[in-house]
């Protein structure tokens, strides 16, 4: 494994917009392919999102994904098949399995957009029950750490479970000043939700900035404002 720091600027992703949404996209995804640019661990899809009031996406099927959806504005309504509902909001980790197949809305029932991002990993076995799991975390991010909020790894009781025993998604909420280290993983996935942040032996990553870490984790991250960031800690690939 070679190691290094891919710094992918916000810039640099793909957007879709029309009445209703604006999305930019970090990894390939629908009929925007890339070959060079499919995943970054087990992580397939990392999707930042703004949905206008009163509309949102109508039922379309999923199958062998664990979806993990986190709001940074507003507020989201999920329906599926599998009779599960749930409204997302800021402070809130949802989590979906698609399994061996579901159906589900997603829905902006409020008067002001609703932004959030939604990653897509790849489970460690197909064909599971679909599951549908939430948790507030919010008081656990006032700490201004690093917080497990989605986790199939062992050591995070508190995380909502996924499928995926090589991945785990963090959270944290930081004041300017404050420092967190990223986990020590073969693959890591920094994204900078809002705020700024420095990365040791980087620099500067701005609002919708991201980072690819490969081989080198433990990287300290330091808060040059008010800012949220979402890591994920993986331990595999696709193939492996």
């Amino acid at each position: 494994m070679h190691p290094r720091v891919d710094v992918r600027p916000s810039a640099s992703r793909n957007r879709e917009g029309s009445a209703w949404l604006e999305s930019k996209r970090s990894f390939s995804f629908g009929a925007h392919y890339d070959p060079g640019n499919t995943h970054h661990g087990v992580l397939v899809v990392h999707n930042e999102d703004v949905v206008q009031p009163g509309t949102g996406f109508d039922p379309h099927p999923h199958r062998d994904m664990e979806i993990v959806t986190w709001v940074l504005e507003g507020s989201l309504v999920h329906e599926d098949s599998a009779g599960h509902t749930g409204v997302i909001y800021p402070g809130l980790a949802q989590r979906m399995s698609a399994g061996r197949g579901i159906r589900h809305s997603e829905r902006n029932d409020s008067a002001e957009p609703v932004h959030f991002v939604q990653a897509w990993v790849l489970p460690d076995t197909p064909g599971i029950d679909p599951g549908y799991a939430q948790r507030d975390v919010a008081d656990e991010l006032r700490r201004g750490e690093l917080v497990p909020v989605a986790s199939g790894r062992p050591g995070h009781p508190a995380a909502i479970r996924i499928a995926q025993r090589n991945a785990a998604l963090h959270a944290a909420r930081l004041t300017p000043g404050t420092c967190v280290l990223l986990p020590d993983a073969p693959f890591v996935h920094l994204f900078v939700a809002r705020g700024g942040v420095e990365l040791e032996s980087t620099g500067p990553l701005a609002t919708g900035d991201a980072a690819r870490v490969t081989g080198v984790g433990g990287q300290r991250v330091t808060a040059s404002e008010a800012t949220e960031i979402l890591v994920w800690e993986m331990h595999s690939t696709p193939a492996a």
